[in-house]
């Protein structure tokens, strides 16, 4: 048996017994969806975007070397039979190329977007942390837990909407301009001395 086999029982037990002593009076619970409330916070709604726009350049290029290389197999598959073995396997060594720079450009983007990925949403789900206990304690609640661990709650005892809206409040996300060329202008600074 592990040893977190083992704990798991007793660490249940524990806040089993600990909610046995609150029992005794009347124990206020609240449930959050914290994945939820993460994703559909103003911050990660814009960083998603952010980053959408900031790869598609990448992914425009993997979208172009996969166009090249599905071109070149067609190109292949068109010569059997018509084309010199020479000129076959120069173009059977062009998608092996194209093959192995996609693969490349896929790995290299999908590590990239999964670091930065990863770093927001570890951010973004420490910041709801703790927006969710400085709302527990404005409600008074003496425990809220994730929808991913209850069976059953009332739909009542929800506040991922209120988590989601204390979140975006906690830490507000300036908008964007639609079209960057039609931001105001910042004022030129006075020349010294005058």
């Amino acid at each position: 048996m592990s040893l977190r086999m083992g704990l798991r029982p007793a660490a249940v037990c524990s806040a089993l017994f600990a909610l046995s002593q609150i029992a005794s009076g009347q124990v206020k619970v609240a449930v959050v969806n914290l994945q939820d409330a993460v994703f559909k916070s103003a911050e990660i709604l814009k960083a998603d975007s952010e980053m959408q726009a900031k790869y598609k350049p990448r992914q425009d290029e993997i979208n172009r070397v996969t166009t090249e290389g599905t071109d070149l197999v067609a190109k292949y598959q068109a010569g059997q039979g018509k084309m010199t073995e020479i000129a076959l396997a120069d173009l059977q060594a062009q998608i092996q190329r194209k093959q192995r720079d996609l693969q490349r450009l896929q790995e290299d983007l999908n590590g990239d977007v999964e670091r930065e990925r990863n770093e927001i949403l570890t951010k973004a789900s420490q910041k709801m942390g703790d927006v969710v206990k400085k709302l527990a304690d404005e409600k008074g609640l003496d425990l809220v837990v994730d929808t991913s661990t209850t069976l059953f709650f009332k739909p009542a005892l929800d506040l991922t909407t209120d988590a989601i809206a204390a979140y975006n409040k906690a830490y507000p996300v300036e908008a964007a301009p639609a079209n960057p060329a039609a931001a105001p202008a910042k004022p030129a600074a006075a020349p010294a001395g005058k």
